[in-house]
């Protein structure tokens, strides 16, 4: 019996949780983004504004979805200038390749920009961390 009661005198026995609803808004954000494409860059801001005063597992959440951000953006931009390039270069058939190539570059990282999000939420959802916020893949 003095063990339930010590158990509930010390505060390291309760277990700490984040507010899990402004992660979630962000990748909700990310998603919606490819509706309109101004929520991707809102989502963007609230993830800044909340990285310095959220705890370790939100923060992992928040660099996590603005690496996934800048990420995408460089790789959008590699395949919208192959793309642009390919264009008038496919009149005389040296393009085409380039143009492909730009195609499946965009096409890759929609999908990927995707996943990344649905895996921050189901860790999101499961109250953890996410494991590697700094990686490239997922």
């Amino acid at each position: 019996m003095s063990d339930f009661i010590q158990a509930d005198l010390d505060p390291g026995a309760e277990r700490h949780s984040e507010d899990k609803i402004l992660p979630g808004v962000v990748y909700g954000l990310y998603l919606l983004g490819f509706t309109n494409g101004l929520t991707f860059f809102i989502g963007l801001i609230v993830a800044y504004v909340q990285r310095g005063s959220a705890g370790p597992v939100n923060e992992s959440h928040y660099t996590f979805a603005i690496r996934t951000f800048w990420l995408s953006i460089a790789w959008f931009l590699v395949g919208l200038g192959l793309v642009l390039f390919g264009i008038p270069l496919s009149l005389v058939l040296i393009g085409i390749p380039m143009l492909i190539a730009g195609v499946v570059i965009l096409s890759a990282i929609s999908l990927w920009f995707v996943i990344r999000c649905i895996a921050g939420i189901a860790y999101l959802v499961r109250g953890e961390a996410y494991p590697r916020p700094r990686a490239w893949l997922i």
